[in-house]
């Protein structure tokens, strides 16, 4: 029959939906490499991505000295980093199923695995947004939590429309729904109740999600100090990369992961700005370190590569000032060596999901490939004649990237 489990093409086709439907962090982040644009590749290879520019406007109708400059376009290099695949074996009696029964008993299984894989990848992107609200150790309960994300995002000239969502731990999901289910519409406080659920508040469309990660803080203990005035770098030389190095010292000596990537930081004196207006938000910029760190002998010392880079002007300023020498740095992420939940709110611009097609065999296998939404599944499929089993294997292959981490913030539990 033209519906049973036989026939590969369509056993795909409602693979990739089955997958796209398990999706809730790969829903809502952007994939500008979709539909007309997903292409093939290996694991290793790279797309790019290109990052928002920005121009300053200048007053009056002369153009002065110094106010024309060139476009300086950064983009992001999406490694295709992941391939994650699903093997089973099924009997001959088993490929005579209708697809309607192989959906729920084999296919919508493989696909949530495989979309498990993809949610995890995407919530360690966290490791790389330096926005950052709570109070470590404890669980966001009240619409203050949920506000302060959101006044994160605006403050920063993050766009304030309707793509922007949120993403709570259940543990976080459940004390906020109770916490706001007082203030909750009637209609909207009764699914809190009854289904932990939240929906749209504050501007954030609000999900439970079960992929989140917990972070472990660094070391991070010593009294911290910015070693060297003028840390600052230019968008044109940190543009690719959203980061740069920093300078420090006055951390406890000689320290293996003084700080953790993910840790996150401010610096006395460095306000971040409005990244529209340019205007001081009154509040210090935050920083994310992006590799683990080392503190040396003596005086403490740590090279930190951190985000975003220190840009002082310009279309892509970041912050108020570079840091002064001596300048204090406080961790914010929370007491070193213990570990926090990270909960994630983001505008869809945020975060790239890339997927690739990968090639179809020729040789000793039936093969086919569905893309369809930005995303490419495949299924390989071939018969042992010792066992008198068919083995299936559905492969993805695929990269996340912070293409814009200012985009996001992350709620600390």
């Amino acid at each position: 029959m033209a519906n049973d489990f036989k026939n590969t093409s369509l056993v795909v086709k409602w693979a990739v939906k089955a997958f796209l439907n398990s999706l809730q962090l790969g829903a809502k982040v952007d994939r500008q490499l979709d539909e007309k644009n997903i292409f093939s590749g290996k694991i290793g290879a790279t797309a790019k991505v290109r990052r928002a520019v920005y121009f300053a406007a200048t007053d009056g109708e002369v153009i002065g000295s110094g106010e024309t400059s060139d476009i300086e376009e950064g983009t992001v290099d999406v490694t295709l980093a992941f391939r994650k695949k699903v093997v089973f074996s099924i009997t001959s009696q088993d490929q005579t199923l209708k697809i309607e029964d192989a959906y729920e008993r084999y296919i919508m299984p493989a696909m949530q695995e495989l979309a498990q894989k993809v949610e995890s990848e995407i919530a360690a992107v966290y490791k790389y947004i330096y926005n950052f609200v709570g109070t470590p150790g404890t669980s966001p309960g009240t619409f203050l939590a949920v506000a302060q994300a959101k006044a994160k995002l605006d403050n920063l000239g993050v766009p304030m429309d309707q793509k922007r969502c949120a993403f709570y731990d259940p543990d976080s999901s459940i004390t906020l729904a109770d916490g706001l289910k007082a203030v909750f519409p009637q209609k909207i406080a009764t699914k809190a109740i009854e289904e932990a659920a939240i929906g749209r508040y504050s501007g954030f469309e609000i999900y439970t999600n079960q992929s989140l990660k917990i972070h472990t803080v660094g070391v991070a203990t010593g009294t911290p100090l910015v070693n060297g005035a003028s840390q600052n770098t230019t968008y044109l030389l940190s543009k690719d990369t959203w980061t740069q190095s920093l300078v420090t010292d006055g951390w406890t000596n000689s320290q293996t992961g003084i700080l953790k990537a993910g840790d996150v930081f401010t610096i006395a004196g460095v306000n971040s700005v409005n990244r529209r207006t340019r205007e001081d938000t009154g509040s210090l910029a935050q920083f994310v370190v992006t590799a683990d760190a080392d503190s040396g002998a003596s005086t403490g010392p740590a090279t930190l590569t951190i985000s975003p880079p220190i840009i002082t002007s310009g279309p892509y300023k970041t912050v108020t000032a570079a840091p002064a020498d001596n300048a204090a740095i406080t961790v914010k992420t929370g007491t070193g060596g213990t570990s926090y939940r990270q909960n994630l709110a983001f505008h869809k611009n945020a975060i790239t999901l890339a997927v690739a097609q990968l090639d179809l065999p020729q040789d000793g296998a039936t093969a086919s490939r569905e893309n369809y939404k930005g995303v490419s599944i495949r299924l390989v499929r071939q018969y042992n004649v010792t066992t008198d089993k068919t083995v299936m294997r559905f492969d993805i292959l695929f990269g996340v990237k912070a293409q814009n981490p200012g985009f996001a913030v992350r709620t600390t539990s």
